[in-house]
């Protein structure tokens, strides 16, 4: 009864005050984290003490009191805390490149490579076809062009199969598995979050083809091939440097991490490469390049910053769930979610299989990559400004089609790493203080 009762307590304070901070923008982003890191962080030890993951309590926080639930956190103060976004998806990348070893790469790379192309291909065909087969129930899709429908269903399967590095990472480094399960799982997804920037890329030169817009500018091929490349560069000096910090400084490393993942992804802004991918190569250089150690030290220092963060960031994504879009949309979002569930189930298994990958992880992997976040969604949102006729439609679906999985993703993971005796079945979130994994 003790936690419940402290949330009613920090309810009841923040309603009191947040009045008086309405009208400046700095009190009143502060008062939202505050309240949002409290509120989540106390659901998210309520959902680890029942045996659910406490990233789906932090998300729960998040729909409850934002917008769409009670209106403690409005949008004003959602969209001012964007900047938490940003560093805890920097950190995420950073953290995930972190834990990538080079040995691994080099004996995994291939058998991985063979589990992305055999499940994204299998994910992208089957969703595809299935939302094809569903143009008479989906409103929108009913009266469009034989052209339209087809790009409106390229889009949406090389959206609708990407993963979540944010996800994933944040519950591998809330539990501290670090098994073969826990690995692969990263592997894959950090790999196909590579990929998926060439797909999607792929599916809007094949959409805007079938849907040809009067003034828009065509998809240069140099500028994505830079994109990629220029993360690669960008994100090796990064690294470089901090193995530098580390061998000859290796002081002050809680601050330096903050300091390094802001500088990291404003250098990626403004060098127009991709940021994840740059924060993600910055952290596997630091790690493997730095003396034996110190990388580890780095990593710890990263964690201790980033806990609160994760808080604050998951409940900032609940926080943006339209709940009454996802339950007006669920029968059209249920089939299309077990269809990719299946996908993933089928796709997993026959790339596992082509790799020479055996259990548990050919068994339990696709468990782990139902989750979908962060990159899924600035795909979406790209959709409805670059296609006016159906964009804002089709972002709709698939943000609620996106809100069903993260919110059902982090569970199946967590009982991933259970079966494959990676976690304790009721491991417990660590504070947000603590070094997480420790």
């Amino acid at each position: 009864m003790r936690r419940p009762v402290i949330l009613l307590i920090v309810f009841g304070l923040v309603e009191l005050v947040r009045p008086l901070g309405s009208t400046g923008y700095g009190a009143q982003a502060l008062l939202t984290f505050g309240f949002l890191l409290l509120a989540a962080y106390t659901v998210g030890e309520i959902a680890a003490s029942i045996g659910i993951p406490a990233i789906v309590g932090y998300m729960a926080a998040g729909a409850a009191f934002g917008p769409w639930g009670l209106d403690s956190v409005s949008r004003e103060a959602v969209a001012r805390l964007v900047p938490v976004s940003d560093l805890a998806i920097a950190l995420i990348a950073f953290l995930a490149g972190a834990e990538l070893q080079w040995q691994e790469v080099r004996d995994r790379g291939v058998a991985l490579l063979k589990v992305v192309s055999t499940e994204l291909l299998l994910g992208a065909v089957a969703l595809g076809a299935t939302l094809y087969a569903m143009q008479d129930v989906v409103p929108f899709l009913r009266d469009l062009p034989r052209s339209e429908l087809l790009a409106v269903v390229v889009l949406f399967a090389s959206v609708a199969v990407v993963h979540s590095p944010a996800v994933t990472m944040a519950l591998l480094t809330d539990t501290g598995a670090r098994g073969p399960v826990a690995r692969t799982t990263l592997g894959v997804v950090l790999i196909t979050d590579v990929v998926v920037v060439l797909l999607f890329t792929g599916a809007l030169t094949v959409a805007r083809s079938l849907v040809p817009i009067a003034g828009a500018a065509g998809l240069s091929f140099g500028v994505v091939a830079w994109e990629i490349a220029g993360a690669l560069l960008v994100g090796g000096v990064l690294g470089g440097a901090a193995a530098l910090y580390l061998r000859f400084v290796g002081e002050e490393l809680f601050l330096f991490a903050l300091l390094f993942t802001l500088l990291g992804a404003e250098v990626a802004h403004l060098a127009h490469v991709e940021a994840l991918l740059t924060l993600l190569v910055a952290g596997f250089v630091a790690e493997n390049v730095s003396p034996h150690g110190s990388g580890e030290a780095l990593r710890r220092a990263m964690e201790r910053s980033a806990a609160p963060v994760f808080v604050v960031f998951f409940a900032l994504s609940g926080a943006q769930m339209d709940l009454s879009a996802v339950l007006r949309l669920l029968p059209l979002l249920l089939p299309l979610a077990l269809v990719r569930g299946g996908a993933l189930w089928a796709g997993t298994r026959l790339g596992s299989r082509w790799a020479g990958i055996g259990d548990p992880e050919r068994r339990l992997l696709w468990l782990g990559l139902v989750s979908q976040a962060g990159v899924a969604i600035g795909l979406a949102s790209v959709l409805a400004g670059v296609f006016p006729s159906f964009g804002g439609e089709l972002r709709t679906l698939l943000l609620a089609f996106i809100a069903l999985n993260q919110t059902i993703g982090p569970v199946l993971f967590r009982r991933a790493l259970v079966q494959g005796g990676e976690i304790a079945p009721r491991a417990r979130s660590p504070a947000p203080a603590e070094p997480v994994g420790s």
